[in-house]
This record gives structure tokens, C-alpha cells and sequence, in this order.
């Protein structure tokens, strides 16, 4: 059983218990995604839902590593450096809910 839905203008294929980096997202401790793009409810099958949703849990927020940004033109004295670390949030995918069928994670013994 898997998802896969858009956040952040990426798109992502979940399935229950998997743990994700996305774009950094504001709220609670439970996120819902409501932008589900496809379902695939048993093997081999994969379909557009009328409703559903996925369930998350965010586990951290944090920094990705640093990426150096270098701009130079020969032969005019021009160098620039730049860098960049973007946020993210890590996110535990608790539940899939697709026309009214709920597919949750196995329980963490």
C-alpha cells in the first residue's frame, strides 16, 4: 500500500511507517496531507481517489548540508560566493485514508 502525494512542489511516494524529508512545514506534531495524486491499494493497481488523505507525525526540523554557489566571469576581476542550507522537516508517515479505507503502520514493538 502506497501514496503519493505533493508538498513543497515535490511529489513523494509514501507508504505507511516510511520516514521522509520534506520542505520545512509549520504545525502541531500530526501534519495531514490533503493533496493525494494517486492510491495503489493492492499490488499491481493504481488509481485516482474522490477523497483522501495522508497522516504524518513530524519527528525533527533541521538544516540540510551546506551547497557552495560559485559566480565568476573570466578576464573581469568578477568572483562571488555564495552558500545555502535549506530547511527541512522529518516526517513519519502514520496513516493512508482513501475512500473511507484506512491503512495504517504496523505498531513499533
Amino acid at each position: 500500500m502506497y501514496a503519493v502525494i505533493r508538498t513543497g512542489g515535490k511529489q513523494y511516494r509514501v507508504a505507511p511507517g516510511d520516514v521522509l524529508k520534506i520542505e520545512s512545514v509549520e504545525g502541531g506534531p500530526i501534519v495531514e496531507f490533503s493533496d493525494v495524486l494517486a492510491v495503489s491499494g493492492e499490488p499491481g493497481t493504481l488509481e485516482k481517489p474522490a477523497t483522501a488523505k495522508v497522516t504524518a507525525e513530524i519527528v525533527s526540523n533541521g538544516r540540510a548540508d551546506k551547497i557552495l554557489v560559485f559566480h565568476f566571469k573570466r578576464k573581469k576581476q568578477y568572483k562571488k560566493l555564495q552558500g545555502h542550507r535549506q530547511n527541512f522537516t522529518e516526517v513519519r508517515i502514520q496513516a493512508i485514508e482513501a475512500d473511507g479505507i484506512l491503512y495504517e503502520a504496523a505498531a513499533a514493538s
